[in-house]
């Protein structure tokens, strides 16, 4: 069903490009604009994972320079049944993280230094394994088309005046105008419909990656947190990639906030805690806590059937682990 509503969506959006040529310059504007249309889809096809991420001046990463950040990708790729995708590392202070690449294949996913400091490893990992159901959901393809027809749709509008004088245009100087004001409104709009389809799906998705819904919970209401309180420059600059981000990393300087591209923060915490309930994952509470002799804490398993930290008592022997998160 996500994938239909994303393909109408998508048609949606060519079609609404149209419309803007036609407003501009009549059949004429509308046929350029299907032919660009058709060649910036074909451009973000094949270039949707290095375009992104040069906006956003991402680093990549390996295991030698960022071992544990990598390992857990891999280990969550492989819990995920995906190829090991590219890692990258966002350097701003404000918490957030994105996928991209046109396939399972050709993915990779960024982690800004904020999300790295401030969360939990459980909760790094959670946000690791959302990314990555948006890869093997292949909506990172959708996502980056989607930012690159809006970004268009954009220009395009803010290029009306100079089809002032075009005799071909059916509407004259109030086509231009309506061209200006509605277009990239209405390009935000569905901008917003395609992310919102996605995101309760990734969460639902990458909880059964790593293993606990509630990871992916917390992680969600400290990145909301903070987020509001730190501005991300290079989004701020690019803001048809805001709906890529696990949370809508604008704020401040303009009316970011018109039109959301992210579902409702709390709204994906409840459904996630929903989750947790149905799997019976009890959430630690410190008044709940009884004296116990001293453990020796065994490395977490990432997974459905992993759960919670696993912990052995000191004189039990535990098994040999597979690797530092599987």
């Amino acid at each position: 069903m996500n994938f239909v509503k994303t393909a109408i969506l998508l048609a949606a959006m060519t079609g609404l490009f149209m419309a803007v040529g036609y407003m501009l310059a009549g059949e004429t504007g509308m046929l350029i604009a299907f032919v660009m249309a058709a060649g910036m889809n074909m451009f973000s096809w094949w270039n949707s994972g290095s375009m992104v991420l040069k906006m956003h001046n991402a680093r990549e990463i390996d295991v030698d320079s960022a071992p544990a950040l990598y390992q857990m990708v891999e280990d969550l790729a492989a819990n995920a049944e995906l190829p090991m995708p590219r890692v990258f590392i966002l350097e701003t202070d404000q918490p957030n993280a994105f996928a991209t690449g046109r396939s399972p294949a050709h993915a990779a996913v960024a982690a800004s230094t904020g999300l790295l400091n401030r969360l939990s490893d459980e909760e790094v990992a959670a946000v690791m394994a959302h990314e990555l159901a948006h890869i093997k959901n292949r909506d990172t393809l959708t996502m980056t088309i989607t930012a690159t027809l809006a970004g268009t749709i954009g220009m395009l509008a803010n290029f009306a005046m100079f089809f002032r004088g075009n005799r071909n245009s059916p509407f004259g100087f109030i086509g231009m105008i309506v061209a200006m004001m509605v277009a990239p409104m209405a390009a935000g709009i569905v901008q917003m419909a395609i992310s919102r389809t996605r995101e309760y799906e990734a969460d639902k998705d990458g909880a059964e990656i790593c293993g606990n819904p509630l990871w992916l919970a917390g992680a969600l209401e400290k990145i909301e947190a903070y987020a509001r309180g730190t501005m991300n420059e290079e989004a701020e600059a690019a803001p048809a990639t805001a709906h890529m981000f696990i949370i809508n990393p604008l704020n401040g300087r303009s009316m970011d906030n018109l039109f959301s591209t992210h579902p409702n923060t709390q709204n994906r915490i409840q459904a996630l805690q929903e989750l947790g309930r149905n799997w019976n994952v009890v959430e630690p509470s410190p008044n709940s806590a009884k004296p116990v002799a001293p453990r020796k804490p065994q490395r977490e398993v990432w997974g459905r059937n992993a759960g919670q930290i696993r912990q052995v008592d000191q004189e039990e022997t535990p098994q040999k682990p597979k690797g530092p998160w599987g």
